[in-house]
């Protein structure tokens, strides 16, 4: 489908929205639109792309800022970003088509798909002056449910000081060759648990990932600016990232060649806001796609958004490296995790409801997916760190107009 095409969708199913679903009123629209416009201008982000959807189409589109600094470029609707561990939830939904195709079992050991992955050891100890650590045989096998929830105590260098001091700084690098920080199913750690699903969506279905996403998700979903290898014509949309250098943001060149990352489970995928969307509208309309055919069954999908963690629950991930990420996630010591995503535990003033379901990406993109009020929305920026104040500012200022605004109800699906 062109852009063109997929303009005129956009503007037939808006239209359909603020008939039939929830829709933000015209003084929330121009509340929103004055917020992030005056977020960028007064903060150190260079831009962002917001996007509000129900389950007809989008309700709400603003981009404010650059896309590229040094090149005075706008930021644009249609502005690709490295979506990072937004990446996830896809993948997520990837495995559990194979559940429902009865190829996958959620509580089966993640060995039985992937072999290397036997005969688990657990850190007993580990110093962090030296690196030396100790360990003993895991008491239970790691399961696909263990990856999906993040309790399967693999964890990321950024968010443990151990795996840090034993792994150095290469963020691509796997802790799967060391022991697990703790034992499956007993705490939440995130982790790369995802990268290991995407190689057992690879295993089970005897194709490459992105293949797999591609033909099972992406097309589907009309989602065509989805990809790890960004093709030559789109790159002028690509968004280059900054990062902090300890006090200010200095902004990477984009390369020359190919704008494309590894085909990972957990990370790579870059896409814009409206594809993104469009999978928030998958969950919104109970596993079928904006022109009614379906992905997934309803039970399945709705048990992605359910509670799989109790009486675990998220926790404060530390930092390891400041200029990358500082802690995270909101909502530690309340949420619960679901199948791929986070999901709320408590109603706060003019925010998401209980059962809605969220996850973010390094760079500060993120979304949720609130069926309850029949919304859900994108906030995708492109700096580091992660869970920088000024980023966090604005996702919680955008969520509570929103909401403040909100006009309609819900429908029942």
């Amino acid at each position: 489908m062109t852009r063109v095409s997929r303009f005129f969708l956009t503007l037939v199913l808006f239209t359909t929205a603020s008939a039939q679903g929830q829709v933000i009123s015209d003084a929330g629209m121009a509340e929103l639109d004055r917020y992030l416009q005056e977020a960028v201008a007064n903060s150190r982000i260079p831009g962002l792309v917001a996007m509000v959807t129900n389950a007809d189409g989008i309700i709400y589109q603003g981009a404010y800022g650059k896309s590229r600094v040094a090149e005075n470029q706008a930021m644009t609707l249609d502005s690709i970003f490295n979506l990072a561990s937004m990446t996830k939830p896809i993948t997520s939904l990837a495995v559990m088509m194979l559940v429902e195709q009865g190829r996958v079992d959620l509580d089966e050991p993640v060995e039985t798909y992937l072999p290397y992955l036997a005969n688990r050891q657990v850190f007993t100890s580990v110093n962090l002056d030296t690196g030396e650590y100790e360990s003993r045989p895991a008491s239970r096998k790691m399961t696909v449910r263990h990856l999906l929830t993040h309790t399967s105590g693999l964890g990321y260098a950024f968010d443990s000081p151990e795996l840090a001091r034993l792994m150095g700084s290469d963020f691509g690098a796997s802790a799967t060759s060391l022991p697990l920080l703790h034992e499956p199913g007993s705490q939440w750690t995130y982790g790369e648990g995802t990268r290991v699903l995407g190689q057992l969506v690879e295993t089970v279905s005897g194709t490459g990932l992105y293949d797999f996403l591609r033909k099972n998700i992406l097309s589907p979903l009309v989602m065509t600016d989805t990809f790890y290898k960004v093709p030559t014509i789109k790159k002028f949309r690509v968004v280059s990232p900054h990062r902090s250098n300890g006090t200010a943001l200095v902004e990477d060149a984009l390369p020359d060649g190919d704008i494309a990352s590894a085909e990972n489970g957990d990370g790579g995928l870059y896409g814009d806001a409206d594809d993104y969307s469009r999978f928030i509208r998958l969950f919104l309309n109970g596993g079928v796609n904006d022109i009614g055919e379906r992905l997934l069954g309803r039970d399945l999908l709705r048990s992605m958004g359910t509670d799989h963690t109790a009486p675990i629950r998220v926790r404060t991930m530390p930092q390891t490296n400041p200029l990358l990420s500082l802690p995270f996630p909101l909502g530690a010591g309340e949420d619960s995790y679901g199948l791929g995503f986070q999901v709320t535990a408590v109603q706060h003033e003019n925010r998401r409801a209980p059962g809605s379901m969220a996850w973010a990406g390094i760079f500060n993109t993120e979304f949720w997916i609130d069926p309850a009020n029949n919304i859900g929305a994108v906030l995708l920026m492109q700096y580091l760190p992660f869970y920088d104040d000024e980023a966090i500012e604005v996702l919680q200022g955008f969520e509570e107009r929103i909401y403040a605004n909100l006009q309609g109800g819900p429908r029942n699906r």
